[in-house]
Protein backbone atom coordinates (compact mmCIF):
# COMPACT_ATOMS: atom_id res chain seq x y z
CA UNK A 1 0.00 0.00 0.00
CA UNK A 2 1.64 3.48 -0.73
CA UNK A 3 0.70 4.57 2.90
CA UNK A 4 3.26 2.33 4.04
CA UNK A 5 6.33 3.73 1.26
CA UNK A 6 6.63 6.80 3.63
CA UNK A 7 9.64 5.99 6.10
CA UNK A 8 11.57 8.24 8.05
CA UNK A 9 14.94 7.25 6.48
CA UNK A 10 17.44 10.09 6.40
CA UNK A 11 20.98 8.06 6.54
CA UNK A 12 23.48 9.23 4.25
CA UNK A 13 26.30 6.68 2.98
CA UNK A 14 28.56 8.23 0.98
CA UNK A 15 31.26 10.61 1.78
CA UNK A 16 30.58 14.44 3.29
CA UNK A 17 29.02 17.53 1.36
CA UNK A 18 31.93 18.11 0.29
CA UNK A 19 32.52 15.46 -2.22
CA UNK A 20 29.58 16.19 -3.61
CA UNK A 21 29.66 18.37 -6.88
CA UNK A 22 28.62 22.31 -5.96
CA UNK A 23 25.29 23.33 -7.05
CA UNK A 24 25.15 26.15 -9.53
CA UNK A 25 22.26 28.29 -10.99
CA UNK A 26 21.86 29.51 -14.49
CA UNK A 27 18.97 31.90 -15.84
CA UNK A 28 18.17 33.12 -19.63
CA UNK A 29 15.00 33.46 -21.60
CA UNK A 30 12.87 32.72 -18.75
CA UNK A 31 14.03 29.58 -18.31
CA UNK A 32 16.37 29.03 -14.61
CA UNK A 33 18.14 26.01 -14.95
CA UNK A 34 20.40 24.06 -12.00
CA UNK A 35 23.56 22.73 -13.02
CA UNK A 36 26.09 20.41 -10.81
CA UNK A 37 29.74 21.13 -10.67
CA UNK A 38 30.08 21.73 -15.00
CA UNK A 39 27.77 23.79 -17.65
CA UNK A 40 25.99 20.80 -17.84
CA UNK A 41 22.11 21.42 -17.55
CA UNK A 42 20.59 19.05 -15.25
CA UNK A 43 17.15 20.58 -14.76
CA UNK A 44 15.08 23.22 -15.51
CA UNK A 45 12.09 25.43 -14.74
CA UNK A 46 10.23 27.87 -16.92
CA UNK A 47 9.50 30.45 -15.17
CA UNK A 48 6.12 31.45 -16.24
CA UNK A 49 4.73 27.97 -16.10
CA UNK A 50 7.11 26.03 -13.49
CA UNK A 51 5.07 22.59 -14.42
CA UNK A 52 6.05 22.78 -17.90
CA UNK A 53 8.18 19.36 -18.91
CA UNK A 54 11.53 21.99 -20.42
CA UNK A 55 13.89 19.54 -21.03
CA UNK A 56 13.04 16.25 -23.82
CA UNK A 57 14.67 13.89 -21.21
CA UNK A 58 12.23 14.56 -18.56
CA UNK A 59 9.11 14.48 -20.91
CA UNK A 60 10.45 10.84 -22.20
CA UNK A 61 10.52 9.51 -18.53
CA UNK A 62 6.92 10.48 -18.11
CA UNK A 63 6.41 7.99 -21.06
CA UNK A 64 5.24 5.57 -18.66
CA UNK A 65 1.83 7.21 -18.46
CA UNK A 66 1.26 5.08 -21.89
CA UNK A 67 1.04 2.29 -19.48
CA UNK A 68 -0.10 3.50 -16.09
CA UNK A 69 -1.33 6.77 -16.33
CA UNK A 70 -2.71 7.00 -12.69
CA UNK A 71 0.04 5.82 -10.50
CA UNK A 72 -1.07 5.65 -6.60
CA UNK A 73 2.51 6.52 -5.39
CA UNK A 74 6.26 7.43 -7.46
CA UNK A 75 9.38 7.08 -5.93
CA UNK A 76 11.76 9.82 -7.28
CA UNK A 77 15.50 9.18 -6.84
CA UNK A 78 17.44 11.93 -7.84
CA UNK A 79 15.30 15.76 -7.45
CA UNK A 80 17.59 18.00 -9.38
CA UNK A 81 15.47 21.17 -9.65
CA UNK A 82 12.07 19.02 -9.38
CA UNK A 83 11.09 19.21 -13.27
CA UNK A 84 9.14 15.54 -12.80
CA UNK A 85 7.96 16.69 -8.78
CA UNK A 86 5.86 20.22 -9.93
CA UNK A 87 4.64 17.95 -12.80
CA UNK A 88 3.12 15.19 -10.67
CA UNK A 89 1.77 17.71 -8.57
CA UNK A 90 0.35 18.91 -10.69
CA UNK A 91 -1.49 16.68 -13.32
CA UNK A 92 -1.68 12.89 -10.82
CA UNK A 93 -3.43 14.33 -8.05
CA UNK A 94 -4.33 11.43 -6.63
CA UNK A 95 -0.61 10.29 -6.60
CA UNK A 96 1.76 9.93 -3.74
CA UNK A 97 5.20 10.68 -4.81
CA UNK A 98 8.76 10.60 -2.48
CA UNK A 99 11.75 12.60 -3.98
CA UNK A 100 14.86 11.24 -2.49
CA UNK A 101 18.48 13.11 -3.17
CA UNK A 102 21.86 12.35 -1.35
CA UNK A 103 23.30 16.16 -1.86
CA UNK A 104 21.11 18.73 0.87
CA UNK A 105 22.75 21.02 -1.49
CA UNK A 106 20.66 20.24 -4.32
CA UNK A 107 17.49 20.17 -1.91
CA UNK A 108 17.99 23.39 -0.04
CA UNK A 109 18.88 25.19 -3.97
CA UNK A 110 15.37 23.41 -5.10
CA UNK A 111 13.41 24.53 -2.31
CA UNK A 112 14.21 28.30 -2.71
CA UNK A 113 14.31 28.52 -5.96
CA UNK A 114 12.57 25.22 -8.02
CA UNK A 115 9.24 25.76 -6.90
CA UNK A 116 8.70 22.46 -5.27
CA UNK A 117 5.14 21.44 -4.25
CA UNK A 118 4.39 21.97 -0.63
CA UNK A 119 5.60 19.23 1.20
CA UNK A 120 3.01 17.13 3.05
CA UNK A 121 0.75 13.97 2.31
CA UNK A 122 1.23 14.10 -1.27
CA UNK A 123 4.83 14.99 -1.88
CA UNK A 124 7.89 14.83 0.79
CA UNK A 125 11.81 15.46 -0.06
CA UNK A 126 14.06 12.92 1.65
CA UNK A 127 17.84 13.60 2.09
CA UNK A 128 18.93 9.85 1.73
CA UNK A 129 20.91 7.53 -0.62
CA UNK A 130 18.59 6.62 -3.19
CA UNK A 131 20.01 3.28 -3.67
CA UNK A 132 19.95 2.34 -0.04
CA UNK A 133 16.19 3.88 0.60
CA UNK A 134 14.53 1.67 -2.00
CA UNK A 135 15.87 -1.20 0.51
CA UNK A 136 13.19 -0.02 2.98
CA UNK A 137 10.24 -0.75 0.01
CA UNK A 138 8.62 -3.92 -0.80
CA UNK A 139 5.74 -4.10 -3.49
CA UNK A 140 4.20 -0.80 -2.57
CA UNK A 141 5.57 1.94 -5.41
CA UNK A 142 3.54 1.45 -8.87
CA UNK A 143 6.65 3.82 -10.45
CA UNK A 144 10.36 4.10 -9.80
CA UNK A 145 12.01 6.99 -11.60
CA UNK A 146 15.20 7.28 -11.75
CA UNK A 147 17.50 10.49 -12.66
CA UNK A 148 20.94 10.35 -11.07
CA UNK A 149 24.00 12.17 -12.49
CA UNK A 150 26.65 13.44 -10.20
CA UNK A 151 27.70 16.35 -13.13
CA UNK A 152 30.38 13.92 -15.02
CA UNK A 153 28.35 10.75 -15.69
CA UNK A 154 25.60 8.66 -14.45
CA UNK A 155 26.21 7.64 -10.59
CA UNK A 156 27.05 4.13 -10.46
CA UNK A 157 25.34 2.85 -7.67
CA UNK A 158 22.26 3.65 -9.83
CA UNK A 159 23.06 1.14 -12.39
CA UNK A 160 24.09 -2.29 -10.68
CA UNK A 161 22.38 -5.45 -10.86
CA UNK A 162 21.82 -5.04 -7.27
CA UNK A 163 20.16 -1.67 -7.01
CA UNK A 164 18.10 -2.97 -10.00
CA UNK A 165 16.69 -6.00 -8.16
CA UNK A 166 16.00 -3.76 -5.12
CA UNK A 167 13.73 -1.57 -7.26
CA UNK A 168 11.99 -4.76 -9.08
CA UNK A 169 11.18 -5.75 -5.41
CA UNK A 170 10.23 -2.61 -4.20
CA UNK A 171 7.51 -2.26 -7.37
CA UNK A 172 3.92 -3.29 -7.08
CA UNK A 173 3.07 -6.22 -9.23
CA UNK A 174 2.28 -3.63 -12.55
CA UNK A 175 5.11 -1.80 -11.34
CA UNK A 176 7.39 0.30 -13.81
CA UNK A 177 11.00 1.35 -13.36
CA UNK A 178 11.76 4.26 -15.54
CA UNK A 179 15.64 5.55 -15.69
CA UNK A 180 17.64 8.19 -17.79
CA UNK A 181 20.67 7.73 -19.24
CA UNK A 182 22.98 8.75 -21.90
CA UNK A 183 23.07 6.90 -25.24
CA UNK A 184 26.62 7.85 -25.32
CA UNK A 185 28.16 6.35 -22.46
CA UNK A 186 30.00 3.57 -23.34
CA UNK A 187 28.54 1.56 -20.63
CA UNK A 188 25.40 2.09 -21.78
CA UNK A 189 24.96 -1.69 -23.29
CA UNK A 190 26.34 -3.20 -20.11
CA UNK A 191 23.58 -1.11 -18.11
CA UNK A 192 21.06 -2.44 -20.55
CA UNK A 193 21.81 -5.90 -20.34
CA UNK A 194 21.80 -5.80 -16.17
CA UNK A 195 18.21 -4.19 -16.19
CA UNK A 196 17.20 -7.11 -19.05
CA UNK A 197 18.39 -9.80 -16.48
CA UNK A 198 16.88 -8.40 -13.67
CA UNK A 199 13.32 -7.78 -15.31
CA UNK A 200 13.53 -10.44 -17.98
CA UNK A 201 13.63 -8.75 -20.84
CA UNK A 202 10.49 -6.77 -20.06
CA UNK A 203 12.13 -3.15 -21.25
CA UNK A 204 11.66 -0.68 -23.78
CA UNK A 205 13.50 2.07 -24.62
CA UNK A 206 12.20 5.88 -25.57
CA UNK A 207 14.75 7.87 -26.64
CA UNK A 208 14.63 11.13 -26.06
CA UNK A 209 13.84 14.36 -28.56
CA UNK A 210 17.49 15.74 -28.80
CA UNK A 211 20.77 15.49 -26.43
CA UNK A 212 20.89 11.50 -26.62
CA UNK A 213 19.18 10.99 -23.48
CA UNK A 214 17.00 7.97 -23.63
CA UNK A 215 14.13 6.90 -20.64
CA UNK A 216 14.57 3.21 -20.56
CA UNK A 217 11.92 1.84 -18.69
CA UNK A 218 11.40 -1.92 -17.21
CA UNK A 219 8.20 -3.75 -16.06
CA UNK A 220 7.92 -5.86 -13.27
CA UNK A 221 5.40 -8.18 -14.91
CA UNK A 222 4.23 -7.96 -19.06
CA UNK A 223 2.06 -4.82 -19.40
CA UNK A 224 -1.58 -4.98 -19.90
CA UNK A 225 -0.91 -2.77 -23.92
CA UNK A 226 1.97 -4.00 -25.34
CA UNK A 227 1.07 -3.86 -29.36
CA UNK A 228 1.78 -0.52 -30.97
CA UNK A 229 -1.91 -0.31 -32.16
CA UNK A 230 -3.58 -0.50 -28.66
CA UNK A 231 -1.34 2.55 -27.58
CA UNK A 232 -1.28 4.09 -30.48
CA UNK A 233 -5.63 4.29 -29.07
CA UNK A 234 -4.38 5.88 -26.14
CA UNK A 235 -2.52 8.40 -27.74
CA UNK A 236 -5.39 11.51 -27.93
CA UNK A 237 -6.55 11.11 -24.94
CA UNK A 238 -3.37 10.90 -23.41
CA UNK A 239 -1.60 14.22 -25.13
CA UNK A 240 -4.80 16.09 -24.31
CA UNK A 241 -4.69 15.31 -20.70
CA UNK A 242 -1.18 15.33 -19.70
CA UNK A 243 0.25 17.90 -22.45
CA UNK A 244 2.80 15.74 -23.34
CA UNK A 245 3.61 14.16 -27.31
CA UNK A 246 2.59 10.60 -26.44
CA UNK A 247 2.31 9.90 -30.32
CA UNK A 248 6.02 10.45 -30.62
CA UNK A 249 6.75 8.51 -28.03
CA UNK A 250 5.08 5.62 -29.53
CA UNK A 251 6.72 6.46 -32.87
CA UNK A 252 9.91 6.88 -31.05
CA UNK A 253 9.93 3.58 -29.13
CA UNK A 254 8.16 1.44 -32.33
CA UNK A 255 11.76 2.44 -34.00
CA UNK A 256 14.39 1.86 -31.42
CA UNK A 257 12.16 -0.99 -29.94
CA UNK A 258 11.77 -3.67 -33.52
CA UNK A 259 11.35 -6.57 -31.19
CA UNK A 260 9.30 -5.37 -28.50
CA UNK A 261 6.52 -6.91 -29.36
CA UNK A 262 7.58 -10.87 -29.44
CA UNK A 263 9.64 -9.91 -25.93
CA UNK A 264 6.38 -8.71 -24.40
CA UNK A 265 4.30 -11.15 -25.42
CA UNK A 266 6.66 -14.12 -24.90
Amino acid sequence: MASKARHPFRRRVRPGVDAMPEVEISEADGIRSLHLGSETIQSSMNLEDPTDLVLSYSRAMMGFLLFNDAPAHILQIGLGGGSLARYIDFYLRDAQSVAVDINPQVINVARAFFALPEEGERFEVVEADGAEYVRIFRDSTDVILVDGFDGLQIVDALTTEDFFVDCRRALTADGIFVTNWWSGDKRYMTFLERLLGVFEGRVLELPSASHGNVAVMAFNSQPKLTRWAALEKRVDALEARFGLEFGEFVERMRQMNPLSERCLNP
